[in-house]
């Protein structure tokens, strides 16, 4: 199956860079808040867009791809600080936040294989504008739940969000890949 070899290498790709600023920063990351982890990835997403926008002009070196593999970083960031609680510590042993790491990992992963099941690859026919646009979507239906105290009435909650949105990212990064 090529999308899960594709897939693996993406996210491979983005754990390598993520252990390695976890060697030079720690988990520094641990102080966000969600709000400011969605940011993040507003900064990110918004800066993506703005790039598409005016025809791939761009000032700052750092490539829509970059962009990109830090939104799937800052959507695992999410989703293991969910799974932590107030009383965890800080700063997290590099083996543990390894273990988080791949745990959040093999959450997203199974939950791409169900829906690229269902929906059959539709992903591959998607625009990278696209991809932008519904990061920025799910970002904000994410603080829309967090200005109702995190709770949904009808909806899905906050990290079924993060999912999605690290898996748009994973995908635009295939996609790229194969435009190479």
């Amino acid at each position: 199956m090529n999308t899960i070899t594709q897939y693996n290498t993406v996210v491979a790709a983005c754990e390598s860079v993520f252990l390695k600023k976890a060697q030079d920063y720690g988990t520094s990351w641990r102080m966000f808040r969600p709000i400011s982890i969605v940011d993040q990835i507003y900064i990110k997403a918004w800066r993506i867009r703005q790039i598409q926008e005016n025809k791939g002009v761009q000032q700052i070196e750092d490539s829509i791809a970059s962009e990109f593999s830090g939104i799937i970083n800052y959507g695992y960031i999410a989703l293991i600080q969910a799974g932590l609680g107030d009383n965890d510590p800080l700063e997290l042993d590099i083996a543990i936040v390894q273990e988080q790491y791949k745990a959040q990992v093999d959450f997203v992963r199974a939950l791409m294989l169900k829906k690229n099941h269902d929906y059959g690859e539709a992903w591959r026919n998607m625009s990278q504008e696209s991809f932008a646009d519904l990061i920025l979507t799910k970002l904000l239906r994410i603080k829309q739940i967090l200005a109702n105290d995190g709770k949904t009435i009808i909806s899905e909650g906050m990290e079924a969000n993060f999912c999605d949105i690290i898996n748009y990212a994973i995908f635009a990064l295939i996609l790229i890949d194969e435009q190479k």
